[in-house]
């Protein structure tokens, strides 16, 4: 036991595998408030404010940037060169294009939806990434993965379902939210407290569709890039400079010259940009350094676990500093997300059962070979001498 302790990744003293969970905490709900103000912040409108197109090429330049800074200090400058540009490395130009209108996306859902609202309703990726690994990689789902998904949607649809139509159900089944009962003054409180002159503009329908549209994105990529990892033996940070490198054609030829050419041209590369905005860009980029940095040190388990703690957090600094307006429906779709999300990262089988099973006796014939979830009975004398130590 203290020969594993030992074997534990740690930078001054702390094991990276809480570090990395910290940092992914902090930035997932740190990136969406900056995100969130970047486009709403005083000062400027849509005739002023920055090009998104730019924020998503320059992210993914300085996503290429530092995987291959990092992938060259740890193999070489040519055989980064040959893992890149290897006879596979097409594969990645998918999930990358997928990648790129991803983010396009997430900038036009945080124009137009708050940072709380947002941030629930993105978890609705869960449920695209579990369909498309059942349709794409043939993966078998446990009952409680799919009662999670169902809670899951539900929660999702009762933080969107506006607070008028939940008052009107309630007040049928006789049943009194005292967070959003007075409707009047739920209304009166959303046009009074708009501090922030983007905020008046946001469209809550173009933002839920962006949102959607970026959730099935995002699971099939993954889901793709899962695909395209298997049987691989690239490493991770190879994989990240291939999929950097192929997503600067879509952010650039589609974003940049095809989307906002025209008015790039006329106002240039860098308009509307400042400190926020930087902030935003630098927070985006370092994302996907920090996810790889979770996949290598922590379990599925506590990423979620951090992906629940930033959507508290975002809920908190979004009533703090963008005075979100708290309904009883969004409090329950939050509280539903957040049960939804720990019931799906939690395991399909105990370990006790595990090692009860270990312990009954061997089958006369030997297990069949389409059964490779299970892996051979070990040694009574092994398993009891572990059992002792």
């Amino acid at each position: 036991m203290s020969s594993n302790q030992q074997d534990v990744p740690k930078l001054f003293f702390i094991p990276l595998k809480y570090i990395s969970l910290v940092t992914l905490t902090f930035q997932n709900s740190a990136l969406i408030l900056i995100m969130h103000y970047s486009r709403v912040m005083p000062g400027y409108d849509s005739s002023t404010r920055y090009f998104a197109s730019t924020a998503v090429f320059l992210n993914e330049v300085i996503k290429l940037a530092v995987c291959a800074f990092v992938a060259c200090g740890s193999r070489g400058y040519r055989q980064v060169w040959e893992g890149v540009f290897s006879k596979d490395c097409w594969k990645l130009a998918i999930p990358a294009c997928l990648y790129t209108i991803q983010n396009s996306l997430q900038y036009v859902a945080v124009s137009n939806l708050d940072a709380a609202t947002f941030q629930v309703t993105y978890q609705l990726k869960i449920i695209t990434t579990a369909i498309f690994s059942v349709a794409m990689l043939h993966r078998s789902l446990s009952v409680l993965k799919w009662i999670s998904l169902l809670l899951l949607t539900l929660g999702i649809a009762l933080v969107q379902i506006p607070h008028d139509i939940v008052g009107l159900v309630a007040s049928s089944f006789n049943i009194s939210l005292r967070v959003a009962a007075a409707e009047e003054e739920v209304e009166e409180a959303q046009t009074e407290q708009h501090g922030l002159e983007g905020e008046a503009d946001m469209n809550r329908t173009l933002g839920l569709i962006a949102v959607l549209i970026a959730c099935v994105l995002s699971g099939l990529a993954g889901v793709y890039f899962e695909k395209v990892l298997k049987g691989s033996t690239a490493s991770l940070w190879i994989r990240n400079v291939q999929l950097s490198f192929f997503s600067l054609f879509p952010a650039f030829f589609i974003g940049v010259l095809w989307k906002d050419g025209a008015a790039i041209a006329e106002r240039g590369f860098f308009f509307g940009y400042n400190a926020v905005v930087w902030t935003a860009i630098l927070f985006q980029a370092g994302g996907g350094i920090v996810v790889a940095l979770c996949v290598n040190f922590a379990d599925n388990i506590a990423k979620n676990f951090a992906t629940s703690i930033s959507i508290l957090i975002s809920f908190i600094a979004s009533v703090y500093f963008f005075d979100f307006v708290v309904t009883a429906n969004f409090v329950m779709g939050s509280i539903l997300v957040l049960i939804a999300t720990w019931l799906y990262s939690k395991p399909d089988r105990l370990p006790n059962t595990i090692d009860k099973e270990e312990f009954r006796p061997a089958p006369l014939q030997s297990t069949s070979s389409d059964d490779n979830s299970r892996s051979p009975r070990p040694p009574l004398n092994s398993a009891f001498n572990e059992k002792q130590s």
